[in-house]
């Protein structure tokens, strides 16, 4: 833990100043879509992540760093990669929902080892590395006790692509709403890992996710004593884009029941009402360009 206090304490400066520029144009810009629809990008996302740049590169500049705005730079082959999202939950900051949040973690030699999470409208602060446990404003924090699915509160996620593919995460959703107590939408990966290592939720899974959206949770989760897997309860592999995140209690029974929903496929009522949504969508707005 000691060789990453000084890591951690880099990731927090960044997270605290990263969140008072998202704070102050919270309500005064503009989203654009970057291509697909949902997939929004404001001025808050560039200027916070140009805060979060200036200040690695002053700390550590020999490190690497991959963002979600700009990419990747340094050495690929650097043991040291900080994973960044500047503003996970742009949606719903363009909309003023307070449910959004900047994401630091770090990875060495391919781990998250380090991890930062500040929810700035809640005026949270969640850190953790590798051996030093997982707090929340300076509180240790821990996973919740909850045993058995039935009695769980679940959060999942849609990715962009939901319009295009049967691979959607509609049919879990609905069918694990019934196996619990409910399933909440956050639309925050970081902040529902977050949520997961202080207990208020028993299990998150989620596909269609970047390393940016998940590296800092990890540790958050597992060093609140949560347990972080791929869907089939293997290890996780960040670059999948699958994650599955639960107390550790109800890991097995949730990965069991992950297994046995089949995706919604192109002839069922369901789909064919989205496609049917989607194309309606896609007219409107070639009219609107005319």
């Amino acid at each position: 833990m000691n060789n990453l206090q000084p890591f951690l304490n880099v990731a927090t400066e960044a997270a605290i100043a990263a969140g008072e520029v998202l704070m102050s144009y919270l309500g005064r810009c503009e989203a654009q879509e970057k291509g697909r629809p949902g997939d929004l990008v404001t001025q808050a996302d560039k200027a916070s992540e140009a805060k979060i740049l200036q200040i690695l590169r002053t700390s550590l500049p020999d490190h690497a760093i991959m963002t979600e705005e700009s990419g990747q730079f340094g050495d690929r082959h650097n043991p040291y990669l900080w994973v960044i999202d500047p503003l996970d939950g742009t949606t719903n900051f363009a909309h003023q929902y307070p449910v959004f949040s900047v994401s630091i973690g770090l990875m060495i030699h391919g781990i998250p080892r380090v991890g930062v999470i500040l929810d700035p409208s809640q005026h949270r602060l969640y850190q953790a590395v590798s051996g030093g446990g997982a707090m929340c404003n300076q509180q240790p924090i821990h996973v919740s006790p909850t045993s058995q699915l039935q009695h769980s509160l679940l959060v999942t996620g849609f990715a962009y692509d939901r319009r295009e593919t049967p691979d959607n995460n509609y049919a879990e959703f609905c069918y694990l709403t019934h196996l619990t107590q409910g399933v909440r939408r956050g639309g925050s990966a970081a902040i529902d890992l977050a949520h997961i290592a202080s207990g208020r939720l028993d299990g998150y899974w989620e596909r269609g996710l970047c390393p940016w959206d998940i590296v800092a949770g990890i540790v958050l989760v597992q060093e609140a004593g949560g347990v972080v897997s791929a869907y089939d309860g293997s290890g996780v592999d960040i670059q999948s884009g699958r994650i599955l995140a639960t107390n550790g209690l109800i890991h097995s029974e949730l990965s069991q029941a992950l297994s046995q929903v089949k995706p919604l496929g192109y002839g069922s009522h369901l789909v064919d009402l989205l496609s049917h949504s989607s194309k309606i969508n896609k007219h409107q707005g070639m009219q609107q360009n005319l």
